[in-house]
């Protein structure tokens, strides 16, 4: 398949897909004839892990670490699970801050009425202190 049927089918954009190619993170494609790249299943299959993963916030390093892993199926997983252990606790510390952010927004919000004058508003005042 060429590279907008892979776009389709994996949801990912053209772009998107070259750039993980540039990165590293999918085989260089065969090329046609005419010079366009032609993606099989296994390509899809790469892709669709990368964008799995993506979805759990791993960063490309981490991605490419794990791909590289994934091609060693006789070594041990221990490392998989010190990077997801790593991602883990990237998102209680980002979980944290974001009940942090919630808390000062909703006091933000509720220190100004809807009917008050911009020069009156307490979202601006607090936002200007």
């Amino acid at each position: 398949m060429k590279i907008g049927e892979l776009s389709k089918k994996s949801g990912c954009s053209i772009q998107t897909i070259r750039y993980y190619e540039r990165e590293g993170l999918l085989l260089n494609p065969n090329r046609s004839e005419g010079n366009f790249r032609l993606y099989d299943s296994k390509a899809l299959k790469q892709l669709e892990f990368v964008k799995h993963c993506r979805s759990l916030d791993i960063s490309l390093n981490d991605i490419k670490r794990l791909i590289e892993l994934k091609n060693k199926p006789e070594e041990s997983c221990s490392s998989v699970n010190a990077l997801i252990d790593q991602q883990l606790a990237l998102v209680n510390k980002r979980m944290k801050e974001l009940r942090a952010l919630k808390a000062e927004l909703q006091q933000m919000a509720s220190a100004c009425g809807s009917d008050n004058t911009i020069e009156a508003c307490g979202i601006i005042k607090t936002l200007d202190s």
